[in-house]
């Protein structure tokens, strides 16, 4: 197996937030997003008698963390899944309404990131894949760009990448295919690039926005997102926390939503004169503002500089 460099992103923080004091009193730990089990490590260390169920829906990144997480492996479940299903899993387990603190890292990793045959990135020209399971029988960011109208692929990209020329690039897009599937991130980097010249001023690559949209629309994220958190918060136990690093807006935009509107007692439209939702609040904010990266720590991982962590208790 490939030896991978992993540095997690925002761990101090993430330690401080789910296991505030003494870790001896936390029993059970769900990391949604294991990755190469770097938090997931850490929060079993800090708290010694504590099980960890962890997901993630690609196969190596369970295989590397199961390595990872050998020393702890009588106090640890995974499972190779995406953390839609941690709601079920958690049930079955009888760990509804009784677990200490949940983690969601969200986003694709940098092992991940940094593996050409993935396709995840431009960097490399491989088959263009995008697939946090690439096993799976889901659809590839390749039977995406080759089947979507020239319509549906803008508003992917402006949607999920903000792209501005969403609709000419589409446009480059349908018409190069016509010619010739694009199979390869290579092959659709060289549509990108002609249809959007890069300009001296530009701080990113021009495919980087399309790049992003292709793996949100391929793996569902903001979707998936936006219906695990609340079922994810019913989850904790009354002073049960659940932290979530996010690394774009449009994650950010949901996970703060979702925290506020779990953390008020009404949810009625401002013009109604009185409460007719009887919505109660089940959190407190415990990070008003969501905490990021210092200098030292975007010095040393570049990828923290976009992290975002926000985190809230159960009441």
């Amino acid at each position: 197996m490939p030896v991978y460099m992993h540095v997690s992103v925002l761990l101090p923080q993430v330690l401080t937030a789910l296991i505030p004091a003494d870790g001896r009193h936390i029993n059970r730990i769900i990391d949604g997003t294991l990755g190469a089990a770097g938090h997931s490590s850490a929060l079993l260390e800090r708290a010694p008698s504590a099980h960890l169920l962890g997901f993630d829906a690609d196969p190596l990144a369970i295989r590397i963390a199961g390595e990872k997480l050998a020393p702890y492996r009588e106090r640890v479940i995974l499972i190779n899944a995406n953390y839609a299903e941690m709601p079920d899993r958690a049930v079955t387990l009888g760990w509804a309404g009784d677990v200490d603190a949940i983690l969601l890292d969200l986003g694709v990793s940098s092992m991940q990131f940094d593996t050409p045959e993935r396709g995840f990135s431009f960097r490399f020209d491989a088959p263009l894949d995008m697939r946090f399971n690439p096993t799976s029988a889901d659809a590839t960011a390749a039977d995406l760009i080759n089947t979507m109208d020239e319509g549906e692929l803008a508003n992917i990209f402006y949607e999920y990448g903000e792209e501005h020329d969403s609709r000419r690039i589409a446009r480059a897009i349908v018409k190069a295919r016509g010619e010739s599937p694009l199979r390869t991130t290579g092959d659709l980097t060289q549509v990108i690039e002609k249809a959007t010249p890069r300009r001296a001023h530009d701080k990113i690559h021009p495919a980087t926005k399309v790049f992003q949209a292709l793996r949100i629309a391929v793996n569902a994220e903001l979707d998936v997102l936006e219906k695990t958190l609340p079922a994810g918060l019913e989850l904790l136990k009354t002073g049960g926390r659940m932290a979530v690093i996010s690394f774009h807006s449009l994650e950010d935009r949901i996970v703060k939503e979702a925290f506020r509107l779990a953390s008020i007692d009404c949810i009625c439209p401002p013009e109604f004169p009185v409460c007719v939702c009887g919505h109660r609040a089940s959190v407190k904010l415990i990070t008003k503002k969501p905490l990021i990266a210092d200098e030292d720590e975007i010095a040393a991982n570049p990828r923290s500089r976009s992290a975002k962590l926000r985190v809230v208790e159960k009441l």
